[in-house]
């Protein structure tokens, strides 16, 4: 969005509330205050990571094997190294399903679909639950947004929808490869305009008004004249820019989340959550042409780097085979731009959270919008699969070290009586930060909706 219209089309879309009136329904004290989501999209192999099976057949068993973890009887792939010592804070679910049809082969459709909590394609187009959870909640921090993407560049981040809430709530995404020495987040600054020119701007502005009648059009320019400060304060605040600038940490906590775009993109969740913004996603990939260590690498062959392997998944370096081409792009699941850097980032940023005193407070979600095939293609790839899959999760009350659900042998489906939804999934995430979804809330025409109908809180976790 251009710089110029941020405040203007903030303003009009809080302004087209109108009569709308909103509270957080209460469910009693919450367990969170925050949510960090981290969505690794493209269909990460849970045979791979979270869900290894040593006795599948040898012909499609994956050459990493087991691991123990620092819980007793709980393994994990070896691609896992560093996070298998922080098992005792995670509860790991094996038993996730998405049994959608048409959305299992669209990898935009199960991202609205992570996003949203919803499944895409209703009578209304449901916002994600980052922009309800703002609308909703709010932030502790008036100077930042309620709801955050790190970095929000890849082309799935173009699936976020504010939905039928005014676009105040859409997403903020902080672009750029945060790994760059150079990185900054755009759109908050003055940009060669100062602040005391700045305020006068303001000040003739508010000015406009004046004139304004009837309730209708009080009520509207209340909106505006609040979102209107609010934008102000991000625009001079030091602490919005604090928020962001990683430069702030100790060299020592940038180089244990790993300084590539994952660690650092990772370690940029746990600022912002820290900061006082209420909801978190980190969505990111390692690029081709990528820093570390602030120095510029290159994975070549590498040109988008998400988990969709199609296409030769153990390869030691690029995927782009003879007679592939849906999987390629990508890395081996082993190396460093996948499960090494995301390793390394994320038993950081459970550790890191856990130190600070913020997992008490911050649900973490580690997801996915599917798995992979059990069997092995003749690509040398594992395809999309979704009758079988993990996500993990820790902190704000979630029991640690303990799996949930089971899979067969071969981790093709679910033997366990459990299974669960990305509807189960948001109902979690409302109902950990207390929100009370027997209330609906309305769309502007007076519609009511039902947060996460379909869906019940997956009770292992509370």
């Amino acid at each position: 969005m251009p710089r110029r219209n941020f405040i203007g089309l903030g303003a009009a879309g809080l302004a087209s509330l109108g009569g709308w009136t909103w509270a957080a329904p209460s469910r009693g004290k919450p367990a969170a205050k925050n949510v960090l989501v981290v969505f690794e999209q493209g269909g990460m192999s849970h045979i791979d990571t979270w869900d290894p099976k040593p006795d599948a057949a040898a012909e499609h068993r994956s050459p990493f094997k087991p691991i123990s973890t620092n819980v007793p009887g709980i393994h994990v792939s070896e691609l896992l190294k560093q996070t298998a010592r922080h098992m005792d804070k995670l509860t790991l679910v094996r038993c996730m399903t998405q049994p959608l049809p048409g959305v299992a082969n669209s990898h935009p459709l199960g991202a609205q679909y992570i996003y949203s909590g919803e499944p895409p394609g209703g009578a209304v187009e449901m916002p994600d639950m980052s922009a309800v959870i703002a609308m909703l909640m709010g932030s502790k921090a008036s100077h930042l947004p309620s709801s955050i993407m790190v970095p929000g560049t890849n082309e799935m981040a173009s699936a976020t929808r504010a939905g039928f809430l005014p676009p105040a709530y859409q997403v903020f995404k902080a672009g750029g490869n945060l790994a760059d020495p150079q990185w900054s987040v755009p759109n908050l600054g003055l940009h060669g305009v100062d602040e005391r020119r700045f305020r006068n701007r303001r000040d003739l502005l508010s000015s406009l008004d004046v004139g304004l009648t009837g309730a209708a059009q009080a009520k509207g320019a209340g909106a505006m004249r609040s979102f209107m400060e609010r934008a102000a304060d991000m625009l001079t605040n030091p602490a919005t820019r604090s928020a962001f600038d990683l430069e702030t940490e100790p060299a020592k906590v940038r180089e244990r989340y790993g300084t590539g775009l994952r660690g650092q993109s990772y370690l940029m969740g746990r600022k912002l959550i820290e900061s006082g913004v209420r909801f978190v996603t980190v969505d990111c990939r390692e690029p081709m042409n990528t820093w570390r260590d602030g120095k510029q690498v290159k994975f070549p062959g590498g040109s988008n780097m998400n988990w969709d392997h199609h296409d030769d998944i153990y390869s030691n370096s690029h995927t782009n085979i003879k007679g592939g081409g849906a999987g390629a792009g990508r890395y081996g699941i082993h190396t460093w731009p996948m499960m090494g850097s995301l390793d390394k980032a994320l038993s950081a940023l459970i550790d890191d959270l856990h130190q600070r005193g913020l997992l008490e407070e911050t649900l973490l979600c580690v997801v996915t919008e599917f798995g992979r095939t059990p069997k092995i293609n003749k690509r040398k790839g594992r395809d999309h699969w979704t009758h079988a899959f993990s996500f993990a999760f820790a902190g704000a009350g979630v029991p640690g070290g303990q799996v949930v659900g089971s899979t067969d042998k071969d981790g093709g489906y679910i033997t366990s009586s459990e299974a669960y939804t990305v509807d189960d999934y948001a109902a979690t995430i409302y109902e950990k930060l207390g929100i009370d979804r027997e209330k609906p809330i309305d769309t502007p025409d007076g519609r009511p909706i039902y947060l996460a109908k379909n869906g019940n809180p997956i009770p292992a976790l509370f």
